[in-house]
């Protein structure tokens, strides 16, 4: 393989050995770009050499023709390929994909998460979104059942009402920033590549507000405690949210609110427990009312209804209230609610109570045919 004079080895460049895989060349590739990157090396000219030599060395080796055709022929194999260089910014410079596909990462490093100019990449950002915001809202059983309006207090950013959220003093207004024309983003030329970064007067909204308002100094926000109605709607549970487009913090310089999401929180009932729509409850019942049957009263999300038990109800039988459980979110229809009824033994008894029961005991065997067959099937197998 022939050498070109002044070139080093492609493979001795990145610091790899000529077996590498496509990956190992890439990560030695990332790790030096990020290194000498002329953004960390401001006006060192050892570094920008070693970025370009670096990128130059990545642009063949990690093209499969290219490495192929400098493996055997070395740099004038890459040359003789039609690479060339000095064509490497023009729009149909041959594989500068290779080089974008590292780009976003290597970006992150040098600039931060944003990339260039720290906002995504976006030049002429004039202004940003406010900031959404959370509230907890804790709500009754009843009113989750049946929805409810609250009224809630927010404190946020709000835009400033003396200057209506520009930032500059009454009867004046913000200048185009004379450094980056407005566009938010100052542009350079770095060797072969043209980078961009936020501009530093501005700080990427293109204007610059010389004369700044007295109350918000300039920031175009105030921080307010803000009343905001809440329509909690019917059947709504905890976990859910509301969003309230808009009622978050103002943005900057014009730009949009973010919105406010309250998160409902819906309080434990000392009587009912939900399971979606249906509601369930226990209600207790003496020993005689379940023998002989009876009417009672049961509570309702709606108020107390009555409710017959037949004669001879077990405990642990249960009753169904058919729509006295919540409202669908969003629909018509009420989910139902479940009674499951439970028998009271007594734990006293009085001599006179305890004679009537051992008397009924003794003549009311066949009152109690579930007990009987248990005690049959004793006798058999023992």
């Amino acid at each position: 393989m022939r050498k070109m004079a002044g070139k080093r080895d492609y493979y001795e460049v990145l610091g790899v050995a000529r077996t590498a895989t496509a990956e190992e060349i890439k990560k030695a590739y990332r790790k030096l770009a990020i290194q000498f990157h002329p953004d960390k090396n401001p006006g060192n000219k050892e570094a920008e050499e070693k970025f370009k030599e670096a990128a130059e060395a990545y642009e063949v080796l990690a093209d499969d023709n290219k490495r192929k055709a400098y493996d055997q022929f070395g740099h004038a194999g890459a040359q003789g390929g039609g690479f060339d260089f000095s064509q490497f910014g023009g729009a149909g410079g041959a594989g500068f994909s290779n080089l974008n596909d590292l780009f976003g990462d290597i970006f992150s490093e040098v600039f931060g998460a944003g990339g260039p100019g720290g906002r995504g990449g976006r030049g002429g950002v004039r202004g940003q979104r406010g900031a959404d915001l959370r509230y907890n809202l804790s709500v009754s059983f009843e009113e989750a059942a049946f929805g409810v309006e609250k009224t809630i207090q927010v404190p946020r950013e709000t835009a400033c009402k003396t200057c209506s959220g520009t930032g500059a003093r009454p009867g004046t207004s913000a200048e185009t920033c004379g450094t980056c024309r407005g566009a938010g983003e100052i542009r350079f030329q770095q060797g072969f590549f043209t980078l961009s970064k936020t501009c530093p007067d501005c700080s990427g909204s293109g204007q610059i507000i010389k004369s700044k308002c007295g109350d918000c100094r300039g920031s175009g926000r105030k921080t307010e405690t803000t009343r905001l109605q809440v329509k909690v709607p019917a059947g709504i549970d905890s976990g859910q949210r509301l969003k309230l487009r808009g009622e978050g913090e103002a943005g900057t310089m014009g730009a949009p609110s973010g919105d406010l999401y309250v998160v409902i929180e819906v309080d434990e009932h000392p009587f009912f427990r939900r399971d979606g729509v249906d509601v369930h409850c226990s209600v207790p019942i003496s020993f005689p009312q379940a023998a002989l049957g009876t009417e009672i009263d049961v509570p309702t999300l709606g108020g107390t209804v009555k409710l017959k038990i037949p004669a001879g109800t077990q405990s642990n039988k249960r009753f169904r209230l058919k729509a006295k459980g919540i409202a669908q979110l969003g629909g018509r229809d009420r989910g139902d609610q479940y009674v499951m009824i439970q028998v009271e033994v007594p734990s006293k008894l009085t001599s006179e109570q305890r004679q009537l029961l051992e008397r009924f005991a003794a003549i009311g065997g066949e009152s109690f045919p579930e007990s009987q067959s248990f005690l049959k099937k004793m006798k058999d197998w023992f």
